[in-house]
């Protein structure tokens, strides 16, 4: 049969369940256990034996069997599943003054997909199969539509992602996978709160775009007839609040930027950005290890994990290493000997390095030789640390080294997972490099952003000297649940119109 067959089908089974007094949608339900509970409560009980304890426990029916007089259905709960054993003479008997038919509309009224609650007491399968033995039922909910092949299950790639909800019925393990994001979100909160840090939430809708180079999403408000900019950061507006007084504020929340989709990026992605008064990007190093391997552990149970059959051991202290030392590493290159930029490009060319024609500055070579030759290598996780000061225009100088910038970026499986800064709190310095960036804007630069003058005005009240950290939640959930892509990770991933979509 069609879908559409099925649809009609089961529509036809509606009418005659409301015909019979039932109700195909019903308002509540109360359960006495979950499935999981049960299977674990019950775990010892031999083969064929039976205890006499009521339950009451509601699902979906995954797949359901009749043989003559009995029926076995599989049940399954947020929890996992458990086998329905369903008698003809024991339900007839629960439910005689419900429905004297009961057993026979079981079998001619509910299908697969339909969500059913039941009572009954608990039994062993001589098979060996937990089940709960059914003296009552109630239709809870009706499906229209069938589930997936049993055997193929969602197979679709596209499909699993624009119909989450039948990839979550019928794969336990992206529940798991989401089951867990929410455990991990959980437990940064929890070390952050633990350690003093406040939440604070900060505007989605802003007048002016910043704390980033990225390319913003742009929207218009009728009332006050202007355009606004969904954030592309967090960052200045939890920096304003350091200059108001607060000392260790954080921000866990949706990220909005008008770039491409990949596997590694979403145009709307969540972050967390932390900022703490009198410290520096040494302390946010010690911070996000400590952070981020105290939740690998509570959520995994370990910190030797396998990402995309890659071992990775998250066990501190971390590596850390600057850009400069890691790209001679790599390449060979020392960017601290060359006099001049023209000199720097023609040993990168003879490197290998690629599209830096138009690299304006030695800094600007030396982040392109660490992004094509050394990012895809650094498995294990690894604070690469002290940048040249062109791509970092909010991190203060460095206190000993001209041309770099306080700054330090995880990376872990060969993607950033995190970033850091000493940040600058100098606000004429501060302006000269927004000014920068706006120039750099005015000249068709998309992901370039102007100068907030709101932001420049709190730093000139005076900012104290402050550490800041951003974490992409999307990026660490991939790794601690071993997805491939980051639409694995994400519940509802931005997807092209279904019939222009190419996978």
């Amino acid at each position: 049969m069609s879908e559409e067959d099925i649809r009609a089908t089961r529509l036809e089974k509606v009418e005659q369940m409301k015909q019979l007094g039932m109700n195909p949608y019903a308002y509540r339900w109360e359960s006495t256990h979950h499935a999981a509970e049960l299977q674990e409560k019950f775990a010892d009980l031999p083969s064929g034996e039976a205890v006499d304890l009521e339950v009451a426990i509601a699902g979906r029916i995954m797949m359901r069997r009749f043989l003559g007089k009995l029926a076995f259905f599989t049940l399954q709960d947020e929890s996992g599943t458990i086998q329905l054993y369903l008698e003809k003479k024991n339900i007839q008997e629960g439910m005689a003054d419900i429905d004297p038919d009961a057993f026979k509309h079981l079998d001619k009224l509910i299908d697969a997909g339909d969500i059913i609650g039941v009572k009954g007491t608990i039994k062993r399968t001589e098979k060996g199969e937990l089940s709960v033995y059914v003296k009552q039922y109630t239709i809870l909910t009706k499906s229209l539509l069938p589930l997936p092949d049993k055997w193929h299950g969602l197979t679709d790639v596209a499909k699993r992602y624009r119909q989450r909800y039948v990839d979550l019925i019928v794969n336990p393990e992206v529940r798991q996978t989401f089951r867990r994001r929410a455990q991990i979100t959980a437990g940064i909160r929890r070390y952050l709160e633990q350690r003093g840090f406040i939440e604070i939430e900060t505007p989605v809708l802003q007048g002016e775009a910043g704390g980033a180079d990225a390319r913003p999403f742009i929207t218009y408000h009728n009332t006050l007839e202007m355009e606004l900019y969904l954030r592309i950061a967090t960052e200045l507006h939890l920096k304003r609040l350091i200059v108001g007084g607060f000392e260790k504020v954080f921000e866990l929340g949706r990220i909005f930027r008008n770039e491409g989709i990949s596997t590694r990026h979403n145009p709307e992605f969540t972050s967390i950005e932390v900022y703490q008064a009198y410290a520096d990007y040494n302390d946010m190093m010690a911070l996000t290890e400590g952070m981020i391997t105290t939740v690998g552990q509570e959520v995994l149970g370990t910190l030797q994990i396998t990402y995309l059959d890659t071992s990775v051991d998250l066990t501190p202290p971390w590596r850390r290493v600057t850009m400069h030392d890691l790209v001679k590493e790599y390449t060979g290159l020392d960017f601290n000997s060359f006099q001049t930029l023209e000199s720097g490009k023609t040993a990168a060319k003879d490197a290998g390095i690629e599209g830096i024609e138009d690299c304006q500055s030695i800094g600007k070579l030396l982040n392109e030789a660490f992004e094509q030759k050394v990012e895809e290598n650094l498995i294990q996780p690894t604070f690469v640390i002290d940048f040249p000061v062109e791509i970092s225009p909010l991190a203060k100088p460095h206190r000993s080294k001209p041309g770099i910038v306080e700054r330090f970026e995880l990376f872990m499986v060969g993607r950033e997972t995190a970033n850091s800064f000493s940040e600058l709190t100098d606000p004429i310095d501060q302006r000269q490099r927004l000014e920068a960036q706006a120039a750099r804007k005015a000249a068709g630069d998309l992901e370039a952003q102007g100068v907030d003058e709101d932001f420049l005005t709190a730093l000139e009240y005076g900012m104290p000297p402050t550490g800041g950290l951003g974490i992409g939640i999307d990026r660490l959930v991939m790794l601690l649940t071993d997805c491939a892509s980051i639409k694995d990770a994400i519940a509802f991933p931005l997807l092209k119109p279904e019939k222009t979509e190419e996978l």
